[in-house]
């Protein structure tokens, strides 16, 4: 795993301007209004040679009975948490404050580096006094930054860098398959995480969402070696009022994001919803091999035709994951879960394929004589070869004569002849349509 560095301090002092200027792009809203920051927000940075992750936290005020206030320094506390480096930001317009003390005994507390980022510093050549002042947090040198300008901010990430840990130790494991358990809430993707792993890991209960953030857990049996992440429920776009849940979303977006294969759970009770659609239309887009699991299925009223019928039904709304296995499963009695990790293994082997040129060609060749290239207004589409880029999943680029004249439908036909002759189950396939002398 990347390391992390979150970026904490009381609400207005410039946190999130300071967050953008470091991601390279306006990610957080910047409004002068104390508060605004009420999620975290995550980007990937490099600097010196390392990536890294960046979290923007809301501002944290210690003592409050403001509701959304106390939800902001309870996400940004579990920030801290997580976090490798804790940037603490103060404004030398208004100074050290009672709030900036109790902050920063907090995160003396946690026992995690802090390093201090003084803002607003926006002169150059010469150091406001006031900074000296900052010394009295106990939290070491302050570092004058200025989010607007950007002065300062390589001294932050040089001091940042040093508490990461080696790169060695970061590094996953090689041969160590990472799957992110995902599905609406309620569908048992903690009691399957618990019964993969004989115990009780992660707390079940019967209330939707009680899982807040992914917990990621090394595992080992006789298939291989695994990161599990189980990720809090995701609900519609119209529940997700509460703000936790947003961030729920936003944690299992990143647990995707991570992840090498996507186990997404459904209830066989319920069969597919709208929303089991939105979650595996968000592993569909990030390019993971995935595993459909169909959970309770010992609560369903079975006769010999359920299985192909729910099946069936699961290939037609799902109908863009027609790729990926199905297993029905029952993560209470641990009826059929061992056959997840065969089909994780496979996947994943999937997921990583590489097909030669030639052979490639062979499959083109031989699939522009069963059907021609369409053609536009006495215009003919010219296909002239295509090559693999990539893996993970397996990106292939077909280089034509005319990159308007390539029908999706006739893409679609492409993409079944390679799955047809290669397999490449479980996994999506991304092709990139390239005009002959288009180099971008």
């Amino acid at each position: 795993m990347k390391p992390l560095v979150a970026i904490v301090g009381r609400p207005n002092v410039g946190k999130s301007l300071l967050f953008n200027r470091l991601a390279g792009k306006r990610l957080s809203i910047v409004e002068d209004t104390p508060g605004v920051t009420r999620d975290r927000l995550y980007a990937e940075c490099e600097w010196a040679g390392r990536t890294f992750d960046i979290v923007d936290t809301g501002g944290i005020e210690p003592n409050t009975d403001n509701e959304i206030l106390a939800f902001m320094r309870s996400q940004a506390m579990m920030a801290v948490e997580t976090a490798d480096v804790i940037v603490f930001v103060g404004d030398i317009t208004t100074g050290v404050t009672a709030s900036d003390k109790d902050v920063a005994a907090m995160l003396l507390r946690s026992g995690k580096p802090v390093v201090l980022a003084v803002n607003k510093m926006d002169s150059t050549g010469t150091v406001d006094p006031e900074i000296y002042e900052f010394y009295a947090l106990g939290l070491g040198d302050p570092i004058a930054v200025s989010a607007v300008h950007g002065h300062g901010t390589g001294d932050l990430l040089d001091e940042c860098l040093k508490y990461f840990p080696p790169e060695t130790e970061i590094t996953p494991d090689e041969g160590t398959i990472s799957i992110a358990v995902i599905g609406k809430p309620n569908v048992g993707k903690s009691s399957i995480i618990n019964r993969i792993l004989g115990e009780e890991r992660v707390i079940v209960s019967n209330v939707a969402g009680t899982t807040r953030d992914a917990v990621d857990t090394p595992f080992e049996n006789e298939y291989g070696r695994y990161l599990l992440i189980d990720t809090a429920g995701m609900r519609k776009k119209s529940r997700v009022d509460d703000k936790i849940e947003k961030y729920s979303v936003l944690r299992a977006q990143n647990a995707i994001e991570r992840s090498d294969v996507c186990l997404i759970m459904i209830d066989g009770r319920d069969g597919v919803t709208e929303q089991d659609t939105k979650v595996a239309g968000m592993a569909h887009e990030a390019g993971k091999a995935s595993v459909i699991v169909v959970n309770k299925w010992d609560l369903v009223e079975k006769d010999d035709k359920t299985m192909d019928k729910m099946r069936e039904k699961i290939r037609v709304d799902l109908g863009f994951m027609q790729y990926a296995p199905i297993v029905f499963v029952s993560a209470l009695t641990g009826q059929r879960v061992d056959r997840i990790f065969e089909l994780v293994n496979y996947v994943n082997e999937q997921s990583a394929t590489r097909i030669t040129t030639g052979m490639l060609n062979n499959v083109l060749a031989d699939a522009q004589a069963r059907v021609q290239p369409p053609t536009d207004k006495g215009k003919r589409l010219k296909i002239y070869y295509m090559t693999q880029i990539g893996v993970k999943p397996p990106h292939f680029v077909i280089f034509c004569n005319d990159a308007e004249l390539f029908h999706f439908s006739y893409q679609r036909y492409l993409e079944n002849q390679i799955r047809a002759t290669f397999g490449l189950e479980g996994t999506p396939i991304r092709i990139t349509i390239r005009q002959k002398g288009d180099e971008s």
